[in-house]
């Protein structure tokens, strides 16, 4: 994958289903602006028209292959950084995502056993500056599912989880340099906090912003 070399930073959260990531990035978007650094919120799947295809796998609203599926998160992620992420990242603002290339990787591996094909999908694409991995037991990430929502999703089974979390610390090991986890089992306030101060460890003591 590419490094970032865009004024902004490029910051991703990840985890299994039910972590909190979305909470999270949107927490951390809200304090960066606090620190007068410009920040944007970005999510994917996208709700673009092959972001809507991906959902409605999901939900079993209808079936491909794994394959297909895979390339549709390719696709979706290439549209993204084209007309989303990159022109706000050239802007110098900094682009906060909830779920990027981890997660393609860690669910798409529950069916295709070859991680490197997955990584190999987004091989041209930038690598975020630095991914959050939240790390909640596959028992409480359900809990929280049930707790909030109507149905439970194509990947959200406990085994499934489970093998999903062995891919994220895979990931975690193999870049990194560019990834933590952080415990996201307590309460909002206490991991938003550990997200700062692994944000101003990791990146904003070091950031210099372009004038």
């Amino acid at each position: 994958m590419r490094q970032n070399k865009y004024p902004g930073k490029f910051i991703v959260f990840e985890g299994l289903d039910g972590s909190g990531s979305s909470t999270q990035a949107e927490k951390l978007v809200a304090w960066l602006k606090s620190q007068k650094i410009k920040a944007a919120l970005a999510k994917e799947p996208t709700n673009n028209i092959v972001g809507g295809l991906i959902r409605g796998q999901l939900t079993h609203d209808w079936k491909s292959s794994q394959e297909c599926l895979q390339l549709l998160f390719a696709a979706d992620r290439a549209h993204h950084l084209e007309k989303e992420i990159i022109p706000l990242l050239q802007s110098g603002v900094w682009v906060i995502c909830d779920r990027y290339l981890f997660s393609t990787v860690a669910f798409g591996s529950l069916e295709i056993p070859e991680k490197d094909w997955l990584l190999s999908l987004n091989e041209r694409f930038i690598m975020p500056d630095l991914t959050i991995i939240l790390k909640v037991s596959p028992e409480n990430c359900i809990k929280r599912m049930e707790d909030s929502r109507f149905s439970i999703e194509l990947f959200e089974t406990r085994d499934k989880l489970s093998r999903v979390w062995r891919a994220y610390q895979w990931l975690n090991e193999k870049f990194f340099d560019y990834s933590v986890v952080i415990d996201g089992q307590q309460n909002i306030a206490e991991v938003a906090k550990k997200v700062e101060t692994v944000v101003t460890d990791k990146i904003l003591k070091y950031y210099k912003p372009k004038k």
